[in-house]
């Protein structure tokens, strides 16, 4: 069954592994919601700047550094996800407590090898 995937810090432009991500977690047959700081498009996904109660929530994709995911975490708690992937960068073991205690798993990975991978 494909998993609902929200990517935190969405962008059009080709050479970002968010953008890269959304394409292939597209390819692979999830539903996204993408989420960064300009709307615009990927493929037939809008990217939004609100942030719009989801549910049925399986996975938070991350591609923002700590400083900005302060900003997320409320969003995130309330979505309800199953897990977080901190991407290469992103890792954040601050909140990693945080989540943990809300019944949502930390993982410190790559989407685009986890999908590659057939492990996500």
């Amino acid at each position: 069954m494909n998993k609902k995937t929200i990517v935190i810090g969405a962008s059009e432009n080709p050479e970002r592994y968010s953008n890269m991500a959304i394409k292939k977690l597209s390819y692979y047959g999830h539903e996204v919601v993408a989420i960064g700081n300009r709307a615009g498009h990927i493929l037939d996904i809008p990217i939004t700047t609100e942030l719009n109660q989801q549910n049925d929530i399986d996975t938070v994709t991350l591609y923002v550094n700590p400083k900005i995911q302060a900003g997320y975490l409320n969003y995130i708690l309330n979505t309800k996800p199953k897990r977080v992937i901190f991407n290469p960068g992103t890792e954040n073991p601050e909140i990693y407590g945080t989540l943990k205690a809300h019944d949502i798993e930390p993982v410190e990975a790559c989407t685009l090898v986890l999908l590659s991978t057939n492990q996500y």
